[in-house]
């Protein structure tokens, strides 16, 4: 078998590749700084005459699938495998793995790490000392960017997968109580308290989203929903910005109904000017998409896609027609 590798691997996961697996061939995305569109992947496959694809964030379209229907798997390096034309692997029995998690450590440091800088007006504060505003006496600073303590706020979660969980995890030395909203949990850990989406929105002090894109959860988070928000609450979201109404959005922020905003996802990447309009909001902290960007995410997702092929090696025995 030989696997075409397009994803960010580290040595020793291509070396597991090639000891378990079959021939690695590795084309990295990163070379070209961009992901692999649909005909330059269709060109990659057919000239390393790979039998199998492990990508992160190519255009693994329909097209690309119909055209390589002999893949014996596609691994995707990411959270979900919203790149990959999923309906069309299934067609072909061709199975799909992901890796979710790779990133809920990184999320959960940046989202706290943007949390207290936004409490305590960080950013401000640096720039105004750069900007050599400190005149005369000493309590001009300790006055202007008085902020607030994260201990004992309540956190609302709506979603409450990895990185959900892991937030929680690392919140408890605050301490803050934790609430959060999702159907599909039942069983959980009894310091958190599961209530209504309703009662996130309008109990919380922090309200963070961690939800997946699907028909279900498009535009979800609504405007009676950030209406209902206290207006010394924070809206946080390092999910994706299409779960939530924009424009609503928009309105709660740049008219103070809410303290304000923390947001690492935009409706258009590169952002448009209504994305600018929030981006560049007073009491907004806007990140690049970046809570997901560490050096480490790439090992976690090694780690992870490596032992769910070795288990699919060892359930395919023997494989088809080789090892």
């Amino acid at each position: 078998m030989r696997v075409l590798i397009t994803a960010p691997y580290n040595e020793s996961g291509r070396k597991f590749i090639a000891d378990n697996i079959g021939e690695v061939i590795y084309e990295p995305w990163k070379k070209n700084s961009r992901a692999y569109n649909e005909q330059e992947l269709i060109t990659l496959l057919a000239s390393s005459q790979a039998d199998a694809l492990i990508t992160e964030h190519d255009h693994v379209t329909e097209n690309v699938i119909a055209v390589n229907n002999h893949l014996r798997f596609i691994g995707v390096c990411r959270g979900t495998p919203s790149n990959v034309s999923v309906a069309t692997a299934e067609k072909f029995s061709i199975p799909v793995f992901h890796t979710p998690a790779r990133n809920a450590q990184a999320v959960a440091e940046l989202w706290i790490a943007n949390l207290i800088c936004f409490m305590r007006k960080v950013i401000p504060s640096v720039d105004w000392l750069k900007s050599k505003n400190w005149g005369e006496g000493a309590h001009t600073s300790y006055l202007q960017f008085k902020g607030n303590e994260l201990a004992n706020k309540t956190v609302g979660m709506v979603g409450f997968g990895a990185v959900g969980v892991r937030i929680a995890e690392m919140l408890k030395p605050f301490p803050c109580p934790i609430k959060f909203y999702d159907p599909f949990v039942e069983n959980h850990n009894a310091d958190y308290q599961k209530v209504s989406l309703e009662a996130i929105f309008n109990d919380c002090d922090i309200v963070s989203v961690h939800l997946p894109v699907n028909t279900n959860t498009i535009g979800m988070i609504n405007a009676n929903l950030l209406n209902s928000m206290r207006s010394d609450a924070i809206f946080v979201n390092t999910a994706r910005a299409s779960v939530v109404d924009r424009n609503a959005l928009i309105d709660v922020v740049l008219n103070q109904k809410i303290k304000g905003a923390i947001l690492d996802v935009f409706d258009h990447e590169p952002p448009d000017e209504l994305d600018y309009q929030l981006i560049n909001a007073p009491n907004v902290l806007a990140t690049p998409h970046t809570a997901g960007a560490t050096f480490e995410v790439e090992d976690h997702h090694v780690e992870i896609l490596n032992k769910q092929l070795l288990t699919w090696k060892q359930e395919m025995q023997p494989l088809k027609s080789e090892v």
